[in-house]
């Protein structure tokens, strides 16, 4: 996700972030991971603070010593 810098502090990450959760409860998903880079520090903080946790490197991002990986768990109550 990127939003440009003249858009950036107004909110339309979270909405989106909310926006794909929601859209993944309704389909059935349960869990949801991402990558992001270290140096994201911005996105990193969304992500925690929307309940994600940090997790161990998996797919392609394994030998990637600059990504994080994150999960969360989704609940029912999103739809």
């Amino acid at each position: 996700m990127f939003v440009v810098p003249e858009w950036r502090g107004l909110g339309f990450s979270k909405t989106i972030l909310n926006e794909l959760e929601r859209e993944a409860t309704r389909i059935g998903v349960k869990r949801v991971r991402l990558e992001t880079g270290e140096r994201q520090l911005a996105a990193v903080a969304l992500y925690e603070r929307s309940g994600y946790r940090r997790i161990a490197p998996f797919g392609a991002y394994v030998d990637s010593p600059l990504s994080v990986c994150m999960e969360k768990m989704l609940s029912a109550s999103l739809r």
